[in-house]
């Protein structure tokens, strides 16, 4: 039944979209085309931010400079709890999340998926957020430049996500 339901979801939603439009005597292909050139026009705009996300996470884990950050961060974040190999993924998953996937894999292939590390970094991928990415690609495409208080408020979220991961992973 529930495999049921989610095949037919979509298409019930569309066609109540469509219908409510007809309904309503809107153009609904024009609506469509309108919003369609519209997110065009945003992808546009915020592809260059994206791309230099991407290309910036690619130098720093082919560099090796991502696992020299880790070993000179080890004995800080031992004060604070937070286990040596779990520091470059808590870095890059502020940046990017396919990379921190990646990250995430090496940790369960080496240490494994149901050890500490395995569950402390898959618990830290799915309570934190790439909060670099998200404040750079979803205010640059409304052209949002005071930001005040989301980057500080956006780390500290990040920090208790971390800190609750390697908690509940204990």
């Amino acid at each position: 039944m529930i495999q049921w339901m989610s095949r037919m979801l979509i298409p019930l939603i569309v066609s109540y979209v469509v219908g409510f439009g007809i309904l309503s005597n809107r153009p609904v292909f024009e609506d469509f085309l309108a919003g369609a050139k519209e997110g065009i026009k945003t992808v546009a705009d915020v592809l260059p931010t994206l791309i230099g996300l991407m290309t910036a996470v690619g130098v720093l884990r082919a560099s090796g400079f991502l696992d020299a950050l880790g070993s000179w961060l080890a004995v800080p974040a031992s004060w604070i709890g937070i286990p040596a190999p779990l520091i470059p993924l808590v870095l890059i998953r502020m940046v990017s999340n396919s990379a921190a996937t990646g990250l995430a894999l090496d940790i369960f292939s080496r240490y494994g998926p149901d050890s500490f590390l395995g569950m402390a970094a898959s618990v830290i991928m799915s309570s934190t957020e790439t909060v670099f990415y998200c404040i750079s690609i979803y205010f640059g495409s409304v052209r949002i430049t005071k930001t005040r208080y989301v980057l500080p408020g956006a780390l500290l979220a990040t920090a208790v996500g971390i800190g609750v991961s390697i908690f509940l992973a204990a």
